[in-house]
């Protein structure tokens, strides 16, 4: 029966994983490609959902459309970049308990096709080109960029000690936030900080539907998280975080002095969340990777509502 239930196992990790090893990745050399995918490389949605909250900043204040397109460049390579070394240092921590875990079976590390001497030595050309990104910014900008590595650090270990690593990740995602704000005007002001506030509930919500995907295999190997804290209160919850983001996205756009057609435009976005809450299926893992993916078209829509109401 072990060995039937073992056999059982093994075929679902084949057809549920996280590794897509398909697409430009097939096409890397064979060397590479480990390291395109412990980079996460294959799946640049975490990259989008990086770079978006300082994406909302260039478009609310950045102070014309050269600097905020060139700024939007910078963070975009950054996030590629230092998503990059968070996957890295997140699977270190993490390999023992990604090779119990049925979506994550197979990643580098936990299948033992990177070392940790070569993930450390990948983590540092990573971490080489977010430096090189920050050097091109203003002091302020700098200075949360190197505080941001502390989190960062950190938020692997969140999920050993709470049952809330979903905030911890809201922290260090949110974090391009007052970054971009910083980058576009050297200071922070109220408006900010409202943005930051928003993106970190919306990060915060969205990472519960991630979170559900291995709800039973966090159950088992006994590391928390907001899906298992929640359970079938999750819809609720979505309500709560998502009407805040809403709120506070609002509040910065007055604050910042935008015009009326970015309250209009603020309806794509309320849409769009609203959608993610009323088709949750909690217990189809594929349904909510698809949600959790649908955000990048959420925070598009909120960068084009603060493009709308610029003066």
């Amino acid at each position: 029966m072990d060995m039937a239930l073992q056999a059982g196992r093994v075929a679902r990790m084949a057809a549920y994983t996280d590794i897509r090893a398909e697409g430009w990745v097939a096409r890397l050399p064979a060397a590479a490609r480990p390291y395109a995918l412990l980079a996460r490389l294959d799946r640049p949605i975490g990259s989008w959902l990086l770079f978006l909250p300082g994406l909302w900043a260039f478009a609310a204040v950045a102070p014309g459309w050269v600097e905020g397109i060139r700024l939007a460049l910078l963070f975009a390579i950054g996030a590629v970049a230092m998503r990059g070394a968070g996957c890295v240092v997140n699977d270190l921590w993490d390999r023992d308990i990604d090779r119990k875990v049925e979506r994550t079976a197979g990643r580098p590390l936990a299948s033992g096709a990177v070392t940790p001497r070569q993930a450390l030595a990948w983590l540092a050309v990573l971490c080489l080109v977010g430096f090189a990104v920050l050097l091109q910014l203003n002091g302020l900008a700098i200075l949360l960029g190197v505080l941001s590595l502390v989190p960062i650090a950190l938020y692997p270990l969140a999920k050993r000690v709470t049952g809330w690593p979903q905030a911890m990740l809201g922290f260090v995602f949110s974090w391009a936030a007052p970054t971009g704000w910083a980058a576009a005007t050297g200071t922070l002001p109220m408006a900010a900080f409202a943005l930051w506030l928003a993106a970190f509930f919306w990060i915060l919500g969205y990472d519960t539907i991630y979170a559900h995907q291995d709800r039973e295999d966090d159950a088992i190997v006994g590391i928390g998280s907001s899906a298992l804290m929640l359970g079938e209160r999750t819809r609720p919850f979505l309500v709560g975080c998502y009407g805040l983001v809403l709120v506070l996205l609002v509040a910065t756009g007055l604050l910042a002095g935008l015009r009326w057609p970015f309250l209009l435009a603020m309806a794509l976005p309320a849409v769009l969340l609203a959608r993610q809450v009323l088709t949750l299926r909690l217990d189809d893992p594929g349904h909510c990777l698809t949600l959790f993916k649908s955000n990048r078209e959420v925070g598009l829509a909120i960068a084009l509502a603060f493009l709308l109401g610029r003066p």
